[in-house]
């Protein structure tokens, strides 16, 4: 943490090894740092990834070895940051946004309504006490889990393809289950 907060203060490049959690591997990179964020109980580098070239966001705790490099990092406006990495939902970025539409039952409404899942979230509570959600979501993975949280009470309306995600997941879930 120490030698990513000096290098983002100066300005300056690291050289990194990452380990990635969804698929195991660890690599070594090159990235221009933006901004620290903490979300969830994590930190996270928002990054201008050389070897990708593109941004990308990486969970602190998941660098393996962080050095400094004594070359200016690239800058990347504040309003990209926000556009690429703060569109969708939770940690995960991309480009293209998707907008889910979830309903809860009027049980998990109580708990649901009271949270923020994403700050241009759009809801409302129906007649019958349950409660739609609309969000925006580049990649599925962390609103899957969350909606998964929810159990049975909580239905994917919109899109279909989030919907089947879910219904894979939940299947899933069951063929484990059976002993």
């Amino acid at each position: 943490f120490e030698k990513v907060g000096a290098a983002l203060l100066r300005r300056k490049r690291l050289a990194i090894t990452y380990f990635a959690r969804g698929s195991g591997e660890t690599t070594e990179r090159e990235v221009s740092p933006q901004r620290l964020v903490y979300y969830r109980e994590n930190w996270y580098l928002d990054a201008w990834c050389h070897l990708r070239d593109d941004l990308r966001s990486f969970a602190v705790d998941a660098i393996r070895r962080a050095e400094i490099i004594e070359q200016p990092a690239r800058n990347v406006p504040e309003k990209t940051l926000d556009s690429v990495l703060g569109a969708g939902y939770g940690i995960f970025s991309g480009r293209k946004v998707t907008w889910a539409k979830l309903r809860f039952t009027p049980e998990r409404a109580r708990w649901v309504s009271m949270e923020q899942w994403h700050p241009k979230q759009k809801a409302r509570f129906e007649k019958d006490g349950s409660y739609l959600l609309e969000i925006p979501y580049s990649d599925s993975r962390e609103l899957v889990m969350d909606i998964l949280k929810q159990g049975a009470g909580a239905e994917v309306l919109a899109p279909a393809t989030l919907r089947k995600e879910v219904a894979a997941q939940l299947k899933a879930a069951d063929r484990k289950s059976v002993v």
